[in-house]
C-alpha cells in the first residue's frame, strides 16, 4: 500500500498568485466530500462539516461546543459562572480550532462556497466572543481580538458576493454596510481604547467601501430600502418608515 502523496499532487503544482489560495473539493474513496488545500509541501485535508480535522473533541462537535457545555456544567472548585476562565489546556485546544476553522475559510471564499464561508466566519467569531468572555488573560484575548475585523471583513465579503450570485445587489450593498459598521465598531471598542496603531481595520474597511461603491455604478443602485428606512426614521417620518418596513417585510418572504 503506498503512502505517499504522489498521486494527489499530480497535476496540481504549487503555484499560486500572490495571496490566492489553492483549493478544490474531492470525493474520498468512502463517497464523502472532502476540501483539500494545495501548500508548498503537501497537501491540507480537511472535513466540509463539523470540525475540519473530522475528530469530536470530548464527543462534541466541535471544541467550542465543548467549552460552552464545560462553563455550563463546572465543577464546584471552578467557581462562579462569568468568573470561570480557561485553563492552558483549553487555550491550547481553542488555538487548534481557530487554525482549522482559519484554512477552511479561506478555502471556502476561494471555492466560492459562500454560504459555508459564512457557516465558517460564524464559528470563528463565536469562538472569540467566548475567549474574550473566558480566556485566561488580557494577552490571549487580545491574540485574537486583533484578528476579529478580518474575519467580519471575510464574512461581509462572503454574504456580498453570495447576494450578488442571487442577483441582490441592494441586498450586497446592505451587507457590505453592515460590515463596515462592525469592523468600525469594533475599531472603536477594541484598537482605539488600547491606543493601538497598528489596526488592519482601516485599510479593511476601505476595501469593503470600494465593493459598495463598484456594485452602485454596476447595478446603479442609488439608495437601498434599507438606506432609505434609517433616512426616513432619521427624520421621523414613521410613516414612510413603516411602508419601507412592511416592503423589506414583503421582499425578505420572496426570498425564501
Amino acid at each position: 500500500m503506498r503512502k505517499d502523496l504522489d498521486d494527489v499532487i499530480q497535476g496540481w503544482p504549487y503555484d499560486p498568485e500572490p495571496g490566492e489560495v489553492l483549493a478544490r473539493e474531492v470525493r474520498a474513496r468512502d463517497g464523502r466530500n472532502v476540501v483539500q488545500i494545495r501548500i508548498e509541501l503537501g497537501v491540507l485535508q480537511l472535513e466540509v462539516a463539523g470540525r475540519p480535522d473530522g475528530s469530536r473533541p470530548h464527543g462534541a462537535t466541535t471544541y467550542l461546543d465543548y467549552l460552552r457545555y464545560h462553563a455550563a456544567n463546572r465543577t464546584p472548585g471552578d467557581g462562579p459562572g462569568p468568573g470561570w476562565t480557561m485553563a492552558q489546556h483549553h487555550c491550547v485546544e481553542a488555538d487548534r480550532e481557530f487554525v482549522q476553522f482559519y484554512h477552511r475559510r479561506m478555502a471556502w471564499l476561494s471555492l466560492r462556497r459562500y454560504e459555508l464561508a459564512i457557516r465558517d466566519s460564524d464559528h470563528t467569531l463565536a469562538l472569540m466572543d467566548f475567549v474574550r468572555k473566558h480566556g485566561a488573560d488580557e494577552d490571549y484575548i487580545a491574540s485574537h481580538e486583533q484578528f476579529r475585523g478580518l474575519v467580519q471583513f471575510h464574512r461581509a465579503q462572503a454574504q456580498a458576493a453570495m447576494a450578488l450570485e442571487r442577483r441582490r445587489p441592494e441586498e450586497a450593498i446592505d451587507a457590505l454596510r453592515d460590515g463596515v459598521e462592525k469592523l468600525l465598531l469594533h475599531q472603536r471598542t477594541w484598537w482605539e481604547e488600547r491606543d493601538a496603531t497598528e489596526s488592519p481595520n482601516p485599510s479593511l474597511i476601505e476595501q469593503l467601501r470600494l465593493n459598495e461603491q463598484e456594485i452602485r455604478r454596476n447595478f446603479a443602485v442609488e439608495k437601498t430600502l434599507r438606506e432609505q428606512l434609517d433616512e426616513a426614521v432619521a427624520r421621523e417620518d414613521y410613516e414612510q418608515a413603516a411602508r419601507l418596513r412592511d416592503q423589506i417585510r414583503a421582499q425578505a418572504k420572496t426570498r425564501r
